[in-house]
Protein backbone atom coordinates (compact mmCIF):
# COMPACT_ATOMS: atom_id res chain seq x y z
CA UNK A 1 0.00 0.00 0.00
CA UNK A 2 1.34 3.24 -0.79
CA UNK A 3 -0.49 6.75 0.84
CA UNK A 4 -2.16 8.76 -0.54
CA UNK A 5 -0.65 12.08 -1.83
CA UNK A 6 -2.33 14.27 0.39
CA UNK A 7 -1.39 12.28 3.35
CA UNK A 8 2.30 12.06 1.98
CA UNK A 9 2.06 16.19 1.91
CA UNK A 10 0.93 15.97 6.05
CA UNK A 11 4.12 14.15 6.50
CA UNK A 12 6.42 16.30 4.89
CA UNK A 13 4.55 19.40 6.30
CA UNK A 14 5.12 17.65 10.00
CA UNK A 15 8.54 16.32 9.50
CA UNK A 16 9.75 19.92 7.55
CA UNK A 17 11.42 17.19 5.43
CA UNK A 18 10.67 16.62 1.37
CA UNK A 19 10.69 13.16 1.87
CA UNK A 20 12.34 13.02 -1.40
CA UNK A 21 14.75 10.08 -0.42
CA UNK A 22 14.75 6.65 0.80
CA UNK A 23 17.25 7.73 3.39
CA UNK A 24 14.88 10.28 4.51
CA UNK A 25 12.72 7.76 5.89
CA UNK A 26 15.38 6.72 8.47
CA UNK A 27 14.93 10.50 10.04
CA UNK A 28 10.64 10.41 9.59
CA UNK A 29 11.07 6.91 11.42
CA UNK A 30 12.70 8.27 14.19
CA UNK A 31 10.38 11.28 14.45
CA UNK A 32 7.35 9.47 14.65
CA UNK A 33 8.73 7.39 17.16
CA UNK A 34 9.90 10.88 19.38
CA UNK A 35 6.29 12.15 18.91
CA UNK A 36 4.27 8.81 19.52
CA UNK A 37 6.53 6.49 21.17
CA UNK A 38 5.83 4.24 18.59
CA UNK A 39 8.29 2.99 16.24
CA UNK A 40 7.73 2.49 12.40
CA UNK A 41 10.65 0.89 10.85
CA UNK A 42 12.86 2.90 7.76
CA UNK A 43 11.68 0.14 5.20
CA UNK A 44 8.17 -0.02 5.90
CA UNK A 45 7.95 4.21 5.59
CA UNK A 46 9.56 3.58 2.55
CA UNK A 47 7.19 0.93 1.64
CA UNK A 48 4.57 3.35 2.10
CA UNK A 49 6.56 6.19 0.67
CA UNK A 50 6.66 4.48 -2.95
CA UNK A 51 10.28 4.08 -2.29
CA UNK A 52 9.72 0.48 -2.50
CA UNK A 53 7.99 -1.72 -4.80
CA UNK A 54 5.66 -3.66 -2.04
CA UNK A 55 2.35 -4.06 -2.07
CA UNK A 56 1.62 -5.31 1.50
CA UNK A 57 -0.89 -3.68 3.47
CA UNK A 58 0.65 -2.53 6.81
CA UNK A 59 -0.63 -3.44 10.57
CA UNK A 60 -3.57 -1.51 11.54
CA UNK A 61 -1.29 -0.39 14.46
CA UNK A 62 1.33 1.34 12.22
CA UNK A 63 -1.59 3.44 10.07
CA UNK A 64 -2.69 4.49 13.80
CA UNK A 65 0.97 6.17 14.54
CA UNK A 66 0.81 7.51 11.48
CA UNK A 67 -2.31 9.29 12.22
CA UNK A 68 -1.84 10.01 15.72
CA UNK A 69 1.75 11.98 14.59
CA UNK A 70 -0.33 13.83 12.44
CA UNK A 71 -2.33 14.91 15.17
CA UNK A 72 -5.62 12.72 14.53
CA UNK A 73 -6.48 10.02 16.83
CA UNK A 74 -6.67 7.34 15.08
CA UNK A 75 -6.23 6.20 11.03
CA UNK A 76 -10.32 5.92 10.42
CA UNK A 77 -10.18 9.76 11.36
CA UNK A 78 -7.51 10.56 9.09
CA UNK A 79 -8.38 8.74 6.07
CA UNK A 80 -11.77 10.15 5.87
CA UNK A 81 -10.58 13.60 6.21
CA UNK A 82 -8.45 13.11 3.40
CA UNK A 83 -11.31 11.25 1.29
CA UNK A 84 -13.63 14.27 1.38
CA UNK A 85 -10.63 16.68 1.21
CA UNK A 86 -9.50 15.22 -1.95
CA UNK A 87 -11.93 17.43 -4.17
CA UNK A 88 -12.46 21.07 -3.81
CA UNK A 89 -14.38 23.79 -5.77
CA UNK A 90 -12.68 26.67 -4.13
CA UNK A 91 -9.49 28.32 -4.74
CA UNK A 92 -6.40 28.61 -1.89
CA UNK A 93 -3.71 31.66 -1.97
CA UNK A 94 -1.46 28.28 -3.34
CA UNK A 95 -3.17 28.26 -6.90
CA UNK A 96 -2.96 30.18 -9.88
CA UNK A 97 -5.94 29.58 -12.03
CA UNK A 98 -5.99 30.63 -15.60
CA UNK A 99 -9.50 31.73 -16.26
CA UNK A 100 -8.33 34.11 -13.10
CA UNK A 101 -5.62 36.14 -15.57
CA UNK A 102 -6.15 38.86 -17.81
CA UNK A 103 -3.82 38.27 -20.94
CA UNK A 104 -0.31 39.59 -20.58
CA UNK A 105 -0.28 38.43 -16.69
CA UNK A 106 3.13 37.11 -16.73
CA UNK A 107 3.51 34.02 -14.13
CA UNK A 108 7.05 32.78 -13.18
CA UNK A 109 7.22 29.33 -11.34
CA UNK A 110 9.89 27.03 -10.23
CA UNK A 111 10.88 23.65 -9.31
CA UNK A 112 13.47 21.32 -8.20
CA UNK A 113 16.12 21.13 -9.17
CA UNK A 114 17.23 24.97 -10.10
CA UNK A 115 14.02 24.96 -12.70
CA UNK A 116 12.78 28.70 -13.69
CA UNK A 117 10.34 29.27 -16.09
CA UNK A 118 8.35 32.63 -17.10
CA UNK A 119 4.76 32.56 -19.18
CA UNK A 120 3.20 35.36 -20.66
CA UNK A 121 -0.59 34.79 -20.37
CA UNK A 122 -2.09 34.73 -23.85
CA UNK A 123 -5.93 33.70 -23.12
CA UNK A 124 -7.27 30.37 -23.38
CA UNK A 125 -5.13 29.13 -21.44
CA UNK A 126 -2.50 29.72 -23.27
CA UNK A 127 1.06 30.69 -22.39
CA UNK A 128 4.38 32.00 -24.47
CA UNK A 129 7.47 30.96 -22.47
CA UNK A 130 9.42 33.70 -22.15
CA UNK A 131 11.91 32.28 -19.87
CA UNK A 132 13.28 28.91 -19.10
CA UNK A 133 16.40 27.82 -17.10
CA UNK A 134 17.34 24.37 -16.80
CA UNK A 135 13.87 23.44 -17.81
CA UNK A 136 12.66 21.12 -21.33
CA UNK A 137 10.35 24.08 -22.28
CA UNK A 138 11.98 26.35 -24.15
CA UNK A 139 11.51 30.16 -24.89
CA UNK A 140 9.13 30.95 -27.58
CA UNK A 141 7.14 27.55 -26.95
CA UNK A 142 3.21 27.83 -26.71
CA UNK A 143 2.05 25.89 -23.56
CA UNK A 144 -1.69 25.08 -22.53
CA UNK A 145 -2.18 25.49 -18.59
CA UNK A 146 -5.41 25.55 -16.54
CA UNK A 147 -3.57 25.87 -13.12
CA UNK A 148 -0.34 26.04 -10.85
CA UNK A 149 -0.30 24.59 -7.67
CA UNK A 150 1.78 25.29 -5.15
CA UNK A 151 3.88 21.87 -3.93
CA UNK A 152 1.91 19.84 -6.94
CA UNK A 153 3.42 19.10 -10.59
CA UNK A 154 2.28 21.06 -13.30
CA UNK A 155 0.74 19.53 -16.03
CA UNK A 156 1.23 20.95 -19.15
CA UNK A 157 -1.81 19.89 -21.51
CA UNK A 158 0.01 20.75 -24.73
CA UNK A 159 3.46 22.26 -25.97
CA UNK A 160 3.69 23.73 -29.17
CA UNK A 161 7.52 24.51 -30.25
CA UNK A 162 7.57 26.25 -33.78
CA UNK A 163 4.04 25.66 -34.55
CA UNK A 164 4.31 21.61 -34.21
CA UNK A 165 2.42 19.98 -31.34
CA UNK A 166 4.80 18.63 -28.64
CA UNK A 167 1.98 16.71 -26.59
CA UNK A 168 1.89 16.98 -23.01
CA UNK A 169 4.83 18.13 -20.68
CA UNK A 170 4.94 18.15 -16.56
CA UNK A 171 7.18 20.20 -14.72
CA UNK A 172 7.87 18.87 -11.10
CA UNK A 173 7.10 15.52 -11.15
CA UNK A 174 8.28 14.18 -7.86
CA UNK A 175 8.86 17.60 -5.86
CA UNK A 176 5.58 19.88 -7.34
CA UNK A 177 6.25 23.45 -7.93
CA UNK A 178 8.53 24.90 -5.29
CA UNK A 179 7.27 28.40 -6.10
CA UNK A 180 4.54 30.27 -8.41
CA UNK A 181 4.05 33.79 -8.79
CA UNK A 182 2.06 36.27 -10.87
CA UNK A 183 4.49 39.23 -11.78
Amino acid sequence: MRLPFQIVQLLKDKSANDLRLPSDCEFLSLDIESKTGVRIGATTLKRLLGFAQDERSPHASTLDAIARYLGYAHWDELKDIEDKGNSDFGTTEEEIRSDDLAPDKIVEFAYLPDRLVRLKYLGSHRYLVMESRNSKLQADDEVEVLNFVLHHPLLVLNVWRDGKPLGQFTAGRISGLSSITVL
